[in-house]
């Protein structure tokens, strides 16, 4: 799981607890105006097949970066129906799915500071 933190025009996601070792990354920062869009994930929803680096056990977790064909994806998530996918533009990651507590917030969140 993450929480996500707006400071002016930049979004940072914190990764917590083992799952900093699971993805090998504590946060990823980018700036409000490269949302594109933010929604709820689709639960069978799957990361690219590249994972550079990361934990990937089909149905169970995804954790890391993950690339594919011209795109490079941060995943956090249990595929459980608690993530949030954030699709970005202009920046390192094209997709973030990750799993907060409530994903109906945070896309709320994101869309009314990206829109401010």
């Amino acid at each position: 799981m993450v929480e996500i933190e707006v400071t002016g025009t930049t979004v940072t996601v914190h990764v917590l607890g083992a799952h900093r070792l699971l993805a090998l990354r504590e946060l990823v920062r980018f700036d409000l105006s490269n949302i594109a869009e933010v929604t709820t994930a689709e639960v069978d929803l799957r990361p690219p097949w590249v994972r550079a680096p990361g934990t990937f056990f089909p149905g169970a977790i995804a954790a890391g970066t993950f690339r594919g064909k011209g795109r490079k994806e941060f995943w956090d998530t249990h595929f459980d129906g608690r993530a949030v996918r954030i699709e970005l533009t202009g920046t390192d990651f094209t997709r973030l799915v990750v799993d907060v507590a409530d994903p109906v917030a945070v896309g709320q969140l994101l869309t009314a500071a990206a829109a401010a």
